[in-house]
């Protein structure tokens, strides 16, 4: 029964139908959904537009099948296949090996499956692992923060380059193909992200358990030569870059393969699952991250450090290997799918447009099935989606969320950790407790409402908006902090007097004699309930290790009150517990702010793909994604480092240059990212809000297929098929 139909997409819906073989009528339900006798064979769309209930994906507008329900009883042949106007086979497999086992993946449900795995590996490898074992790199390869930092950033540096030439291109062509390779290139970026480790000598150190106590020589030994370990930095450049170009089709083709192949009702949901399993991926790469690097770097060989000690190197690159194969091999399967799902035509043809309507009516250019098809179309393209308020304001809103979440991903475990006196392990684990209920929940639960209430693009935009409205007034939370735990010499004087604020004084005639030095940060708990810079600071002359806790504790501490106040006290190594009382509080509306922020993602992302043409989608999300990151992602930690910095009372000093912050002043530090948290929302309520006013649907009555005059709907004028096209 082939016929045409034209969409706003372009596609060309001609359909052949290859029956093989007779089969038996029971089995022809596995290829046909057929109007029973007692079911109306038209359905109403929410224009008033009639569409045919058969789910045939070329017969939406054919009248004849809705009074010859006698035709719904004929046997069809389980060897049917679905051949698209280009002559492609809509089967699932490599080539010409196309397999029936593999069939019963070719369905949304099996890409989605796929790819929520790609996103997930992902996510664990680029936010999770990369996160994780930055800090072992740097000490591993004698890398600089500024070095790490460029590391870090070629991911989104990649991204942003790629991004245009793949969503245009890409859009227009075999989106799973462009998955597929992209997700390869991913896991050889993991790979080659890995290779350091094999290509370097075994990393050796030597440690005296005496270093850092006051009977011990003090020394430290400053080079001002570059280490050759750190032109590894290249390397792991190239990884993060393979890994930037390799995600950028997952998260722009990959959203619209999924938008076009099922109802547009469901795509929120499935959207949603597939942005959950992101979101996931960086919490088990936090966890997995973690259990590696407590294995030391070189797996077998017997070292005298444990993994609290500051010369320590886990095994960083572990996960890394098992990321770049399981990234290989799921790589396959999506090389296999078709360019688009059997049935799928459908449900463009029943799609409801929502399209942003230009007034000089330049948005019908996008329905031009030649549209897009060469680069001379990029720059017309780019200028629809430039003219489209609804669209720009959608992206500025999505940066200004991205910054936040940025910066908060980044420095949420360095707050909770200065605001509870929480060890890093500590704080990240406490923070992904957080994130995971709160972000991935939030992510889904965003995209089940918009199913749920079957909101429109308007509705959508608005809910966007409340969303945001209510994480700005769980910001204000950010007024309660916690005092910070008592130091001798950074926030209080060693007597216990009080410390002028912007002065450090480690010197105290308790540990004159020790001769201590700045570099030696290692901080310890008094117990006085004190805490004191390092266990020489505090004039410790012994160390033991506590049978029960394995944790170390020093003796004959001079600086520390003992239980007869003339004696020297003891210490135990680690910071000091803080007992807060507005912790529960605290960490409460963090979630808030958590979730509500998550809760908006999926809906805006869903009104961008709506408020723009069918054949436009990919290239909007990439152009989005570009905007994003620019002025989101990149900039964000920049932002919130920088105002995070301000509240620093104790710097870290390396032979004489400034390092990272040990110690920050919580309160200043609450009232920063109070600061930080009001402009970036605001601004992208704001943002929402003109996205709303300015956003004009289309008139009552027109549809996707109905626009374009090739097959009214709504009067069913489609032309009559001959007996001979059967």
């Amino acid at each position: 029964m082939p016929h045409k139909l034209m969409g706003e997409n372009g596609f060309n819906f001609t359909q052949k139908l290859i029956f093989s073989s007779a089969s038996d009528p029971a089995e022809s339900s596995l290829s046909f959904d057929t109007p029973s006798p007692n079911e109306s064979c038209t359905t109403p769309l929410s224009n008033g537009t009639l569409y045919s209930n058969a789910n045939s994906p070329s017969d939406s507008c054919v009248k004849p099948l809705c009074n010859a329900r006698s035709e719904s009883k004929i046997p069809y042949s389980t060897g049917m296949k679905y051949v698209s106007s280009e002559g492609e086979v809509l089967e699932c497999g490599w080539g010409t090996f196309t397999p029936s086992c593999l069939q019963f993946c070719n369905t949304p449900k099996g890409v989605l499956f796929f790819l929520c795995v790609a996103s997930f590996l992902q996510g664990m490898t680029v936010n999770g692992f990369i996160n994780t074992v930055i800090t072992s790199i740097e000490r591993r390869f004698d890398l600089r923060s500024y070095e790490s930092g460029l590391i870090a950033s070629s991911y989104d540096i990649a991204a942003c380059v790629c991004l245009t030439f793949v969503s245009y291109f890409g859009g227009n062509g075999h989106k799973p193909r462009w998955l597929g390779w992209g997700v390869l290139v991913m896991g050889i970026g993991s790979l080659v992200f890995a290779l350091p480790q094999f290509t370097t000598s075994q990393y050796e150190v030597h440690f005296s358990e005496e270093t850092g106590m006051c009977s011990s020589n003090q020394s430290v030994r400053c080079s001002g030569s570059v280490s050759s370990l750190s032109n590894y930095r290249f390397v792991f450049m190239l990884g993060q870059f393979l890994h930037g170009i390799g995600a950028t089709p997952l998260y722009t083709l990959g959203v619209t393969y999924l938008d076009e192949n099922v109802k547009s009702n469901h795509s929120p949901v499935y959207i949603a699952i597939f942005y959950t399993a992101a979101i996931l991926g960086p919490a088990a790469g936090y966890l997995i991250g973690g259990i590696f690097l407590n294995i030391y770097t070189e797996i077998g060989r017997r070292v005298d450090l444990t993994p609290d000690n500051t010369l320590w190197v886990g095994a960083w690159w572990i996960g890394f290997l098992g990321a770049g194969a399981a990234s290989l091999l799921i790589a396959i399967p999506i090389l296999g799918y078709p360019h688009r799902l059997p049935g799928s035509q459908r449900y463009i043809v029943m799609r409801v447009s929502e399209t942003h309507q230009l007034k000089d009516g330049s948005h019908k250019t996008a329905s031009d099935p030649d549209f897009g098809k060469t680069v001379k179309d990029l720059p017309r393209s780019a200028l629809l989606l430039l003219k489209n308020p609804t669209f720009i304001f959608l992206c500025l809103a999505g940066a200004t969320e991205a910054t936040l979440i940025a910066g908060m991903s980044t420095f949420g475990p360095k707050f909770l950790e200065s605001q509870f006196s929480l060890s890093a392990s500590e704080a990240a684990t406490l923070f992904g407790y957080l994130v995971v209920p709160a972000g991935g929940g939030g992510t889904f639960l965003g995209g089940f409402i918009v199913n749920k209430f079957k909101l429109r693009c308007s509705g959508i935009i608005k809910f966007c908006l409340f969303c945001t409205l209510s994480s700005l007034l769980a910001i204000f939370i950010f007024f309660v902090d916690c005092p910070n735990m008592p130091m001798a010499g950074v926030t209080q004087m060693y007597d216990g007097s009080i410390l002028p604020e912007g002065r450090l004084n480690l010197s105290s005639p308790c540990n004159t004699e020790c001769e201590c030095l700045r570099e030696t940060y290692s901080p310890i708990c008094g117990s006085d309930n004190i805490m004191y810079y390092s266990p020489c600071h505090a004039g410790c002359k012994r160390v033991s290790s506590n049978q029960n806790s394995g944790k170390k504790v020093y003796q004959e501490c001079s600086c520390i009150l003992g239980s007869p106040p003339t004696a020297p006290g003891s210490a135990a190594a680690g910071k000091c517990t803080s007992s807060c009382e507005k912790r529960t509080l605290l960490l409460l509306f963090v979630f808030v702010v958590i979730i509500f922020t998550f809760l908006s993602s999926i809906p805006a992302l869903t009104a961008t793909l709506r408020c723009v043409s069918d054949r436009q989608r990919s290239f909007a999300l990439g152009i989005q994604w570009i905007v994003v990151r620019t002025l989101g992602g990149i900039p964000g930690p920049i932002a919130f480092g920088s105002m995070i910095d301000k509240s620093c009372l104790l710097w870290q000093n390396q032979c004489g240059e400034q390092g990272s912050c040990y110690v920050y002043q919580n309160f200043a530090m609450s009232r920063y990212t109070l600061i930080a948290g009001l402009i970036y929302k605001l601004i992208g309520s704001f943002f929402f809000l003109l996205a709303y006013l300015l956003y004009k649907p289309p008139p009552p009555g027109s549809s996707d297929a109905s626009e374009n005059d090739n097959c009214d709907l709504r009067e069913n004028k489609c032309p009559l098929q001959s007996q001979d096209d059967v």
